[in-house]
This record gives structure tokens, sequence and C-alpha cells, in this order.
């Protein structure tokens, strides 16, 4: 006997959408483009020959439409882990459960996610406006700690474990990398590397105003254990889609080096150019 989800699990708004979202599973693509911006929606979005869908609830925008005949939805998920916890599970939910039955379906469907974002950069040469490709990612946020299912581990994390020195915050990072089955999309872009997903803007990344950030040196820390670039969702979404079963890629601007203390002189123009890029590739 197949038991029910309890209302109290899987919440619904009163029209049958997904909570937080406020889709329904007509409503979305099995492409995904996922930006945090509710802003940058409409800037993905103008590029698609039609428009069908556009639905919004606090800070989650979602349009859905085609491009050159292929169905593609773009999502914002504001910013930071605990957003994406949200994101990733609705959308497995919109295609993995029946949400009229509140049932888990037999039959698995895996979604197709790109997350379009901007980072900064650790690594003193990398040069700011040009894109960055997560291969490796590191999560210092604990998300995946509340998902005892979870477990990576490559050549990258355990080398980052074992160097390592700040080991009250070691006990939260976990790790994951990028869809292999989506990899020889991005082959040609000028960097692709490993990063950080930080649980904050300022301390967690080093930034000191009126409050004291852990070390200094933090950031060329994690630039000598091979961190490429930081910011503050992919790890999330890596790590939910391979516990989900979904493939997951992040392609990022590189708007600052913190290193060289360089920040991008108009982020527009590589944001554009970063979409532009990205579609290309992943609509033929």
């Amino acid at each position: 006997m197949i038991n029910k989800l309890a209302a109290s699990e899987l919440v619904l708004n009163q029209d049958g959408s997904v909570y937080h979202l406020n889709i329904l599973p007509e409503d979305l693509a099995e492409k995904i483009i996922l930006v945090g911006d509710p802003d940058r929606v409409p800037k993905v979005s103008k590029y698609f020959d039609t428009v069908e869908v556009k639905k919004n609830k606090r800070e989650f925008y979602t349009e859905t439409g085609t491009l050159r005949g292929e169905r593609i939805t773009v999502m914002s998920t504001g910013i930071s882990t605990g957003n994406i916890d949200i994101v990733m599970n609705e959308l497995d939910a919109l295609v993995n459960i029946d949400l009229q039955k509140k049932e888990i379906k037999s039959e698995h469907k895996s979604l197709n996610l790109f997350r379009l974002g901007t980072c900064g950069s650790v690594n003193p040469d990398i040069e700011v406006d040009n894109l960055m490709v997560t291969e490796n990612v590191v999560g210092l946020d604990g998300l995946l700690h509340f998902y005892p299912d979870y477990h990576f581990e490559n050549e990258f994390s355990k080398n980052f474990m074992a160097g390592f020195p700040y080991e009250n915050i070691k006990r939260m990072l976990y790790f994951s990398d990028w869809s292999k089955k989506n990899s020889e999309l991005f082959k040609d872009a000028k960097y692709i590397g490993n990063t950080a997903t930080f649980p904050g803007f300022y301390a967690p990344q080093g930034r000191q105003l009126r409050l004291k950030s852990l070390d200094d040196q933090f950031l060329e820390q994690l630039n000598d254990l091979g961190i490429s670039n930081f910011e503050m969702e992919t790890s999330a979404i890596y790590g939910l889609s391979k516990l989900l079963g979904h493939e997951a890629t992040t392609i990022a601007s590189v708007i600052a080096n913190r290193r060289r203390g360089e920040f991008s002189a108009d982020h527009q123009k590589s944001e554009k150019m970063m979409i532009e890029w990205v579609l290309e590739r992943i609509i033929k």
C-alpha cells in the first residue's frame, strides 16, 4: 500500500500548485535555467520565441516558453542555499510526485538544471568579465548534512579536507560535482574550476565592516586548496541534484577578483554575454 504524503509535508496552494514556487506541473519544462535575481528572468526570457507561463510568489519568478522549438523554463531562486533547498525539493515534487494523490510516482523523471549566476574569484590569475563553469564544489553551509542519505567523495574533496585548517567549520563541509552528462556542452569555457559556496556575503566571504571575519588569509587559504571562485548556491544545487536524480551545471560570470581588488566595469554586459553563451549551447 502506498502511503500518502501528509499535507504538512507536501504543502500546496489552493489551486494545487507547490507552495513557494506557485507553479503547477504543466508550467514546468524539463530544461530549466536558474538565476538568483528575479530581474534576471526577463533578461533570459527575452530570447525565447514564445512565453506561455508567467508566475511569481515572493522572490520566485518563473517564465516558461520555447526557443528554437524546445520548451524551456527560467526561474529565480533568490539568494543562498536555504532558498535552493526550497527550489530543488519543489521542482522535484512537480515531476516526481502526483500532487493530487500526494503519492510518489513509480517512474522517475530527471530535470536538466543550469544555474546562471555571478561569482567572485580567489585566484589572482582569473580575469573579471569571463565565465567560470563549476566542476567541483564545496559547501560551507552544512545543508546536505540534514539529508543522511547524501555521501560524496572524490580526489578533490579528499585533498580539500586534508588541508582545510578550520576545525570548527570542517564538520559542516560537504562536496559535489557537475553533471558529467552536460560537461561536453561547456568544454570551451575559458575557466572550469572548483567553487566554494558560502552561507553569507560578509564574514563568510572574508569581508569586514564593523565585525571581524574569521581570518584575513581565508580566501588565500581556499585558493591554496584549489578553489577558483565562490558564490552562495551551487553546492546545494549540485548536492540535491545528485540525491534527487537530476542533472545540474553552474555557469557564472566572474564580476570580482578579490585577490586583485578588481570589480567588473560593466557587469551587465558580462551578464548578457553569459546568457547568450549558455542558450547557444543548451538549445541547439
